[in-house]
């Protein structure tokens, strides 16, 4: 059987790569998806060229066409949501329900920011001289270049494409080089959705390839990129030097605080979603889950019980909580932090392993490590797999410190039946987005979405705010 080939979508054209390279399902490392085009230097300047000659028109161009484009786009997303939440499943790991949901989102971003085309607004004000008076608008930034990663295959690239465009930028994609499908599947969408040749255009491959090569690109305006923090800050140090505005989402260390008056069960429930759902792939997953002394023998015993009952599989098959590991370095990473966090004093008293199945797949046993501190590595970077640990302290005040101690400042929750406590955590807690009796993964696609300190850089994503980043402020002064 010959494997299907997907090519790179350059100035409205399907354009084949120099190489191709095959597409895993983690959950089946037998079922190869398909074979996707790899970028070359060359390719990469031909789709910056296409966004460039289309920019002028685009950027100008009427407002309603936009709108029904990106419309077109989230309707029919939406209209396939299991089609392409499978795709999803099948290639980045998640259960299929979370796939689907994921999907969904994405749908809803497009139909999202088609509104937001005809919602630009702007102010007129007077000027403090007579007979002047003062436009405040706003216009599209240029070309962006989007970097996106491989743990929200569809929605993370969707944040990104959909207010570009909205806004009346040109983009040019490079998913991860991991799941090339929802991006390709995406992309074949919005071929068809009536935006102009070059508007749009993806370049897949690897980032060593044609990662730098776009960020440093002298046609590209800006940078949006999510992935790692190490990434990410040689991407700003780049953009800097090149003067181009850029967009940094890095990752987390996320606080789940857990005090003696929370409801146990509730409690239990969001730690075990927040740490383990999504196999731990998520920037705003919970990993460090810090327990008071009142409640902290129930709650671990609550959580080993709780975790006992999870289902691990193939992500297709129903009844999973959580599918595999996206891929075999991601693998070896997560069962290195487990043992580094033994070796520096914690007790494994769940999981870590590697699971052999009925199919050979990256899938591992969620691990619940206790007896940590703040110091440990376990606790100060970022796993990014199904790794919790649990940091005990004696009361709120020692709670709300630890969970601040921490480079990163992305998600933080608590769960408490206090509205005190729940009021000064909301204040004084380091996070950009706070939770209160609720995951610290899971965000509507409407309102902002971002941190602080190390885990974000420059403006927030989603939501009306991502118009600070995807247009640049104009003020026009008229005389009588």
């Amino acid at each position: 059987m010959t494997t299907q080939k997907f090519d790179n979508l350059i100035n409205g054209e399907w354009v084949a790569g120099a190489k191709y390279a095959p597409n895993v399902n983690p959950s089946n490392l037998a079922d190869v998806i398909g074979d996707y085009t790899q970028a070359d230097a060359a390719q990469l300047d031909a789709a910056v060229a296409a966004a460039r000659a289309a920019f002028p028109a685009w950027s100008t161009g009427n407002i309603q066409a936009r709108h029904d484009a990106l419309d077109k786009i989230g309707t029919e997303i939406l209209a396939r949501r299991e089609e392409l939440g499978t795709l999803l499943a099948r290639e980045e790991g998640k259960t299929k329900p979370e796939g689907i949901g994921e999907v969904t989102r994405a749908g809803n971003i497009f139909k999202f920011f088609a509104g937001e085309c005809l919602r630009l607004t702007g102010e007129v004000v007077p000027s403090v001289r007579s007979g002047v008076t003062v436009e405040i608008t706003r216009e599209p930034v240029g070309v962006i270049g989007l970097i996106t990663p491989w743990n929200f295959p569809i929605a993370i690239p969707s944040w990104k494409i959909a207010p570009a465009l909205a806004y009346g930028n040109c983009v040019v994609l490079k998913p991860a080089d991991l799941v090339p499908g929802c991006a390709w599947a995406l992309a074949d969408i919005i071929s068809r959705s009536g935006i102009p040749a070059g508007v749009f255009n993806l370049v897949m491959g690897r980032g060593s390839v044609i990662g730098d090569p776009l960020v440093n690109h002298p046609g590209i305006d800006a940078i949006s990129f999510t992935g790692s923090q190490s990434v990410g800050a040689r991407i700003a140090q780049q953009c800097a030097v090149n003067l181009k505005k850029v967009q940094l989402e890095m990752g987390g260390k996320n606080p789940q605080i857990i005090l003696d008056d929370a409801d146990l069960k509730q409690a239990v429930e969001l730690s075990v979603q927040s740490a383990f759902f999504s196999t731990g792939q998520r920037c705003t997953a919970s990993s460090r889950l810090i327990v008071t002394d009142g409640i902290y023998a129930q709650f671990v015993e609550a959580v080993k019980a709780r975790m006992a009952t999870l289902k691990i599989g193939d992500a297709l098959a129903a009844g999973i909580d959580i599918g595999p590991v996206s891929s075999l370095s991601q693998l070896e990473q997560d069962l290195d932090y487990v043992a580094i966090g033994q070796k520096e004093g914690a007790t494994l008293v769940a999981g870590g392993d590697r699971l052999k199945l009925a199919t050979d797949g990256f899938y591992m046993q969620p691990a619940l490590l206790t007896d940590t501190t703040a110091e440990m590595r376990i606790n100060r970077e970022e796993v990014f797999g199904p790794v919790a640990s649990i940091i005990r302290v004696k009361g709120y005040e020692e709670a709300l410190a630890e969970s601040n101690n921490t480079p990163f400042g992305l998600s933080a929750g608590i769960a408490t039946t206090s509205l005190k406590y729940a009021a000064h955590f909301k204040r004084h807690s380091q996070a950009g987005m706070v939770m209160v009796n609720l995951p610290t993964a899971g965000v509507d696609y409407h309102v902002p979405f971002g941190g602080r300190k190390g885990s974000s850089f420059g403006s927030r994503e989603q939501g009306r705010y991502a118009q600070e980043f995807f247009t640049t402020v104009k003020t026009a002064y008229v005389g009588a």
